[in-house]
């Protein structure tokens, strides 16, 4: 004799899936990071997503503007196409089109990834990624770069290149 019979399967109840994407999306953010009541850096981004770790995502790009000690003037910007801060280690990545100017000394980097380390005031590349400073009177290219966070002073770990550039006419 043989009995044959059809059956639903159930779920395992071990195998949960578990949510790991964002837990909270807020559109046109601005926040504003101050000391002793004086703002030190604006963040805007389209879309700021929240997970769960405490990790920000900004999918849809982010700019970050410094200020001076005063919480009014502009010293330097930053923008790039992707950005994400990371809770646990207390860092920034900027990705896609990175670009920083600082408006005092008129110079400004472009790059494809950079890091913001808000707690050391510094921002820096991967040794290996190219980087490209335009000053008024220079274009420097290279591999690698460290920088304090209003892009005031940096240092290119591997210059490959220095190009003067020419001054406009009646200057």
């Amino acid at each position: 004799m043989l009995l044959a019979g059809c059956q639903e399967k159930t779920a395992d109840p071990k195998s949960k899936q578990v949510y790991t994407g964002p837990i909270l999306e807020t559109t046109n953010v601005t926040t504003l990071f101050s000391d002793s009541a004086r703002l030190q850096v604006k963040l805007q981004a389209p879309l700021e997503q929240q997970f769960d770790n405490g990790d920000l995502v900004y999918p849809n790009g982010v700019t970050a503007t410094f200020f001076e000690k005063d919480g009014t003037t502009v010293v330097n910007t930053l923008r790039g196409k992707y950005g994400r801060y990371t809770r646990s280690t207390n860092l920034y990545v900027v990705r896609g089109d990175v670009r920083v100017r600082n408006e005092v000394k008129q110079q400004s980097l472009e790059t494809e990834e950079l890091f913001y380390d808000r707690a050391k005031a510094k921002i820096y590349t991967q040794p290996q990624e190219s980087v490209r400073v335009q000053t008024p009177t220079e274009l420097l290219t290279g591999l690698g770069l460290e920088a304090n966070e209003d892009f005031s002073r940096y240092r290119i770990f591997k210059p490959t290149g220095v190009f003067t550039v020419d001054q406009p006419l009646g200057e």
